[in-house]
């Protein structure tokens, strides 16, 4: 999975037509099934029936720990953010952060790591499925999800199924998610390139269509629904283009990691601001040229535009806090031992291609809404 961010990188615009829903679902562990029930895109990193993922959740749970970062705040945070690599590789960390949630409705946004394939840009991606398929049974998509886009401008939005079916960063959360609460409902999005203005815009008018919603349904932030980003953190080595510290090795694995640590520790911790964001944004991407890597997290888009998101709903209560949680990577620590269950690596893990797994979950102190943004 990890090595999509290389394809994605290096795929020319308009090289040729979007895929249509035959072609991509070729491609799915578990095709999708018309428009009733969304199948699975990835059968080998994840688990695909109940029984492998009641053993990810048992063995996710022994040691060794990944990497503590803070104490984490107590369960029924507003938002997480979550990697979505192999279970093998992060699985610890998803353990840590995800049970975080206890509201029964999650908006997913996650990574659209082949938007470029799909001709796909500052717009948001929502599918049109009325069910996803997860390991512990069907997981209906919320009725929030058309109040919302009825909500929206017609250009703010696109519905579908092929981008949704081509796409890994969102099922990899839910899988968890639905183990936490077996009730669980979800709105998924995924975020394609945009500039950081055009991701505030989208930001704004999804926040304003949300609260309508919730206001209407007499739903609290947290209590009643909650928002999970995904991302994976640095992709280093030669595959992924990004070399900044070397080819690899332990120098340059050690420089990469701590450079992801100061990203949870700095502008992910604390008080959320608009500047923190905004430097997010441009660390991931050149804001000239958002197609442009410079640090190599595949959720250079779904991560501000999550904060964004959670800013706006914030307000009116208070303040959106950040509280780093945990960080790994997938050569730091042993293989969760799944591999006899049938599950097994979608890519290499060695010190010439690694990749980071944040953590973060974020909570709303009120009496701050009048605080600098």
């Amino acid at each position: 999975m990890s090595d999509e961010i290389h394809a994605q990188a290096s795929a020319p615009p308009g090289a040729a037509p979007p895929p249509g829903l035959e072609e991509v679902r070729r491609e799915m562990g578990i095709p999708s099934q018309d428009r009733a029930l969304r199948g699975q895109r990835d059968t080998v990193g994840y688990a695909s029936r109940a029984a492998q993922m009641d053993s990810v959740w048992r063995l996710s749970a022994l040691p060794p720990a990944p990497e503590s970062l803070g104490a984490a705040p107590r369960a029924g945070v507003v938002a997480v953010m979550a990697p979505h690599d192999d279970y093998l590789y992060a699985g610890r960390v998803y353990r840590r952060v995800l049970p975080l949630i206890t509201a029964r409705t999650v908006v997913l946004v996650g990574v659209f790591h082949r938007y470029r394939r799909f001709g796909l840009r500052d717009r948001l991606v929502f599918d049109d499925y009325r069910a996803w398929r997860a390991p512990d049974g069907p997981v209906p998509v919320s009725g929030l999800r058309e109040e919302i886009t009825s909500r929206l401008p017609a250009g703010d939005f696109v519905k579908d199924a092929a981008s949704h079916d081509s796409e890994h960063s969102l099922e990899a959360l839910v899988f968890w998610l639905k183990r936490v609460r077996p009730d669980l409902e979800i709105v998924p999005i995924i975020v394609p390139a945009s500039s950081f203005p055009r991701l505030e815009e989208l930001s704004r008018r999804l926040a304003t269509a949300l609260t309508a919603a919730l206001s209407a349904r007499g739903w609290q932030l947290g209590r009643d629904v909650a928002i999970a980003i995904s991302t994976d953190g640095i992709h280093y080595g030669p595959d992924f283009k990004q070399t900044t510290f070397g080819e690899g090795g332990i120098e340059a694995y050690e420089k990469a990691a701590e450079k992801d640590r100061s990203l949870l520790l700095g502008p992910l911790s604390g008080e959320l601001t608009r500047e923190k964001i905004q430097a997010l944004y441009s660390t991931f991407v050149d804001p000239e040229n958002p197609d442009q890597y410079r640090w190599t997290w595949c959720g250079r888009f779904s991560v501000p535009f999550g904060l964004l998101l959670l800013d706006q709903l914030a307000r009116s209560a208070g303040t959106a806090v950040g509280h780093p949680i945990a960080y790994a990577t997938s050569v730091g620590a042993p293989e969760l031992p799944l591999r006899e269950l049938g599950l097994g690596s979608t890519a290499p893990a060695n010190l010439y291609h690694f990749v980071g797994y944040p953590a973060a979950a974020f909570t709303i102190e009120p009496g701050r809404s009048g605080a600098k943004r």
